[in-house]
């Protein structure tokens, strides 16, 4: 089976667009995988197809040759943008390879140790509060986080992940200053932040009660001091687990090492040799994989080295169903999995842009056994949905 096309498509997702890849063989079957540009670098989608054009005429089974083939020409520069285009290109592969055995992706990957995967709100009140125009109800207080909480356990999920916040008389509004919004390059944190924080995880607890865990993201917005400052503003909350990211594994593993809550971390590594670092230095209680970005083959690589070091896994997961699924399959076949992150606040339209949608039952995604991922995409409504020029790729105001 050779490979006979690759091409990108993009379509409006609200306060960002969701970006695929179409794996096309000489066989009529079709590979699919998303990709990221919103929190991923921009020109993504012409790196996959400067790389993918290489591969025209190849056989559409050999993942791994493929990856390292390609991998090896951007050896001097390994990570990041070259990254990302190897993973879509390997898990479009995955697809094909599966459809063609006839066997969900898990089966290439070991096989199912789970039928379900469990799950967290992920972004709980979050969404509600930056892109309102999105996701209903909007949020402007803390009554509201407080009302979503109390949905969140009222509709059955057993845990919520949100984030940082700075509450005022004026509304609420993000803290993303290690995404320079707002600008701080000194990702200082101050005794205004700290309170609005613990206001924030204090009005969720109250709406989710004492039967739900909580998780926090605490993304890149601070260093290692002012982690540690609202980690110790935190101790009075019996977390799930916060998560944090450095680039600096002896930093992460101190901070563990002084936090009465479990740390998760590293969403944004790639690779074995960019995760072992942090894997010797036991700086994470739980290691964040995201098999969108690396490529659910070495995604795996990732988890198993993960386990040898006695750490679990929870893949990232903040994209489209597309992603959703396969990290579904991931998860599924992964045996040190804590937990996978899901998006339950949705646009109007998600579930158009593909043949079916994630089925959630009791707070997990059901494994599904159709070939491949087990979801396609809907080409015409991609295109119905064409995708926006955004200037704020955060696409909600800080100010």
């Amino acid at each position: 089976m050779k490979i006979t096309s690759i091409e990108t498509l993009a379509c409006d997702a609200g306060w960002r667009n969701y970006h695929f890849l179409k794996i096309a063989t000489d066989e009529g079957i079709t590979g699919w995988a998303e990709f990221d540009e919103a929190f991923g670098p921009p020109g993504l989608a012409e790196v996959i197809e400067q790389y993918g054009r290489r591969l025209i005429g190849r056989d559409a089974f050999s993942h791994e040759l493929h990856y390292v083939t390609l991998a090896s020409t951007a050896r001097p520069a390994p990570h990041g943008l070259t990254a990302e285009a190897f993973g879509a290109i390997e898990n479009a592969l995955l697809d094909i390879k599966a459809k063609a055995l006839g066997v969900p992706v898990y089966e290439l990957l070991g096989g199912k140790v789970r039928d379900r995967v469990p799950i967290y709100w992920s972004h709980c009140a979050s969404w509600r509060i930056n892109h309102p125009q999105y996701y209903p109800p909007a949020i402007r207080d803390l009554n509201g986080v407080r009302e979503a909480g109390i949905e969140a356990r009222e509709r059955g999920f057993t845990a919520v992940k949100t984030n940082m916040f700075v509450h005022q008389p004026s509304g609420a509004r993000a803290w993303m200053a290690g995404f320079g919004a707002p600008f701080e390059p000194g990702l200082n944190v101050d005794r205004t932040l700290i309170a609005s924080v613990v206001a924030h995880m204090e009005a969720l607890r109250d709406g989710v009660g004492e039967g739900v865990d909580i998780l926090l993201d605490l993304n890149f917005n601070a260093r290692t001091e002012g982690f540690l400052k609202l980690l110790r503003a935190l101790d009075g909350f019996d977390l799930f687990w916060v998560e944090l990211d450095l680039h600096n594994p002896e930093a992460l593993a101190y901070i563990r090492q002084h936090s009465k809550q479990p740390i998760a971390s590293l969403e944004t590594l790639f690779g074995v040799r960019q995760f072992n670092p942090y894997f010797r230095a036991q700086s994470v209680d739980v290691g964040i994989v995201d098999a969108i970005w690396n490529g659910t083959w070495q995604a795996m690589k990732i988890a198993a080295t993960a386990e040898a070091h006695d750490v679990n896994i929870a893949p990232h997961n903040f994209y489209s169903h597309l992603a959703t699924m396969t990290n579904v399959h991931f998860a599924a076949a992964v045996p040190n999995l804590r937990i996978m992150e899901h998006d339950v606040d949705r646009l109007p339209w998600d579930d158009e842009l593909f043949d079916s949608a994630p089925q959630i039952v009791e707070s997990a995604l059901v494994v599904p056994d159709a070939p491949g991922w087990g979801i396609t995409p809907n080409e015409d409504a991609i295109r119905a949905h064409p995708p926006k020029v955004h200037t704020d790729y955060l696409g909600f105001s800080t100010t």
